[in-house]
């Protein structure tokens, strides 16, 4: 797996996620701010409904900003020794499966597609990502959600 390729496509990604939500966002403010969106009687909340929305998705944008640039500090190229921030992991299941995880900043669960091979973003908060946090290569992590257990061996750290 090319890591290079992985950031760029994470890139793409958040782009394509920014990109949506400024769509969602200019949407959601032209509803506001609509003639046909004024209160008719006291009753009638569409106008003041259409601004928590858009909002909302104003904040959503800003969050999604925040998003890249945590990314662009995490690109680090160097193979570390053990899993950080900007980790890429090829981690073995039980079962022998093998699952590829990119230890993000942000933005854990956006998943990326490379030659078949998905990609998940973890962070430091989710439970796979504090089992995998710190750990080496040969290393096996083990952790539970909900009733299911986990379990993966660290194969590669790039």
């Amino acid at each position: 797996m090319n890591k290079i390729h992985v950031l760029e496509h994470i890139k793409f990604a958040l782009e394509a996620k920014l990109s949506e939500a400024k769509q969602a966002a200019d949407s959601a403010l032209q509803d506001a701010t609509h003639e046909q969106s004024a209160a008719e009687t006291q009753y009638d909340s569409l106008s003041i409904e259409s601004g928590y929305l858009a909002h909302g998705q104003s904040e959503r944008v800003n969050e999604i900003h925040k998003s890249i640039v945590l990314f662009e500090q995490s690109y680090d190229l160097n193979q570390a020794r053990y899993i950080i921030v900007g980790s890429l992991i090829k981690a073995v299941d039980l079962a022998d499966k093998v699952h590829w995880f990119y230890f993000g900043p942000c933005e854990g669960g956006l998943k990326v597609t490379i030659q078949q091979h998905g990609i998940l973003i973890i962070t430091k908060d989710s439970p796979i990502g504090q089992a995998m946090y710190e750990k080496a290569l040969g290393d096996e992590c083990e952790y539970k959600v909900g009733s299911e257990l986990y379990n993966y061996e660290i194969r590669e750290i790039l």
